[in-house]
C-alpha cells in the first residue's frame, strides 16, 4: 500500500502504536460498558456514565484509588486491558 492513498501498511500502524505508550500501574479495572473511564486530579481511577441520544451523563465516581503523581508532558489513561498507562504529549 501505499501512502499516495492515504493508507497505510498495518505493518507500521502496529509497530508505531506499541511504541507510543508505556504502562505505569497493572491494575486489571474491569470495565462496564457504557461508561468512561479516567484518570482523575488525585491521580485515581474514576468512571461516568457517557450521555447518550440526548440525555445527560452521570456524576464520576471513584474505582480504584492509586495516588498517582503525573509527570509533565504525559497523557495518562486506562488502557484496553484495565491499567494506567501514559503517552509523552506532542509539542511537549
Amino acid at each position: 500500500m501505499t501512502l499516495e492513498g492515504k493508507t497505510a501498511s498495518p505493518i507500521i500502524t502496529a509497530e508505531v502504536s506499541a511504541t507510543m505508550a508505556e504502562k505505569v500501574h497493572k491494575i486489571g479495572v474491569k470495565r462496564a460498558v457504557g461508561y468512561l473511564y479516567y484518570i482523575d486530579k488525585q491521580g485515581d481511577i474514576a468512571r461516568a456514565k457517557m450521555a447518550r441520544g440526548g440525555r445527560s451523563g452521570g456524576r464520576p465516581e471513584k474505582v480504584e484509588k492509586l495516588g498517582l503523581r503525573k509527570e509533565k508532558g504525559f497523557l495518562y489513561y486506562v488502557d484496553k486491558k484495565g491499567d494506567v498507562a501514559r503517552a509523552r504529549m506532542a509539542g511537549a
